[in-house]
């Protein structure tokens, strides 16, 4: 089902939402799950605290030479395969409420829309949410997009059946991945489902580039480097401890060597 709606009504971006306080007011189980992943941020020096902040202040800056243009978008417009085989599973189980976490240029949020669900997304960048606006615009669909940051999500507790974070919680340090981890666990229902990736201790970067953080390493050399955290099946279990694993399988990606954890699990 498509929703066609009035051009002014298609699609809406908000900017600087900060998490609400009925986000904040969860049970006591919630706050020590929470509090649990936070601690994982206490081994995160400062050097990789500077480098996952210097990442999300040019995520939010992209634009002139990123996804406000076509070769910027280019290889990030057909949804994974992944994602899109999971849609009759979410609507098999009763699926509305979806959230799409990094969603860039809204390739899986558009998707999530065109089969009736209601979608929210959220990204740093203005201008992948830009473009991910004009084409719901002009597909006739309702997609609600915010310039929001990972680690405070903007929504109350217990909102959604399913986030899916495809390829982005993985920046940063196990610190980080834990308190993204505990903001999704908050605000998806009992239940709900997680769908995302993780880099594997067995892609080829791993160990390679400056060591910030247990297992995580600054990629590159040039402005675009920051730190990225890669696990094996330990760190996943440690990680995911408030869900239970449906489905974990490693995948190689497009470029040779390059090895993703494909993640589905359900919040306990």
């Amino acid at each position: 089902m498509v929703n066609n709606l009035a051009d002014d009504e298609r699609c809406r971006v908000s900017a600087g939402d900060s998490a609400t306080a009925a986000g904040r007011n969860g049970s006591l189980r919630a706050d020590h799950f929470r509090l649990a992943h936070l601690l994982f941020a206490l081994m995160m020096p400062a050097r990789a605290q500077w480098g996952r902040r210097r990442w999300w202040r040019r995520r939010s800056r992209r634009g002139t030479s990123g996804w406000a243009t076509p070769e910027g978008r280019s290889d990030w417009l057909v949804p994974h395969p992944a994602v899109a085989a999971l849609v009759p599973v979410l609507k098999a189980r009763g699926t509305q409420h979806v959230l799409d976490l990094g969603c860039g240029v809204g390739r899986h949020a558009l998707l999530f829309a065109e089969h009736g669900f209601a979608v929210a997304a959220i990204d740093g960048a203005a201008a992948g949410l830009d473009f991910a606006c004009r084409e719901a615009a002009a597909r006739g669909l309702r997609v609600s997009l915010r310039q929001a940051d990972a680690d405070a999500l903007p929504f109350p507790d217990k909102i959604f059946d399913y986030v899916l974070s495809w390829n982005v919680i993985f920046h940063g340090t196990m610190g980080d991945v834990g308190r993204r981890l505990a903001e999704i666990w908050r605000i998806l229902k009992p239940g709900g489902l997680y769908q995302g990736t993780m880099l594997s201790k067995r892609d080829a970067q791993f160990g390679r580039g400056p060591p910030v953080a247990p297992d995580t390493f600054i990629r590159g050399s040039d402005a675009k480097a920051h730190p990225h955290y890669y696990c094996d099946l330990a760190g996943l279990a440690m990680l995911f401890a408030g869900f239970e694993l449906l489905s974990l399988t490693q995948e190689e990606q497009r470029r040779p060597g390059s090895w993703h954890w494909h993640i589905l699990a359900e919040r306990r």
